[in-house]
């Protein structure tokens, strides 16, 4: 079984003992999560809701919080002497999947 869960503008499709990269959620390591289902699937047909399914609810363990790769932010104007680097890591936060629960 999997679903469709939204969090931090974007859509992640998740099944139960996933590991999933999400936008940095403010809550201590170890903390449990649950979010609403957009959509269910699996062996018995697939659910879509609008915008959730009722009653379907994602359960995750918040394992902790993580940094992106460097990104390097480079401004140039030719003939201008104007250079600027900068430089940025996402922040994200580690989540595992514990249950689906339609």
């Amino acid at each position: 079984m999997y679903a469709v869960i939204a969090t931090g503008g974007k859509q992640y499709r998740v099944q139960e003992g996933d590991t999933v990269y999400v936008e940095k959620i403010d809550q201590e390591s170890g903390s449990s999560v649950v979010f609403d289902a957009l959509m269910i699937g699996g062996d018995g047909g697939t659910v879509v809701g609008s915008p959730t399914v009722p009653g379907a609810k994602v359960e995750a363990t918040l394992v902790g919080q993580v940094k992106g790769e460097k990104i390097i932010v480079y401004k140039y104007k030719a003939k201008k002497n104007y250079r600027r680097k900068q430089g940025h890591r996402q922040p994200y936060s580690k989540l595992e999947i514990k249950s689906i629960l339609a």
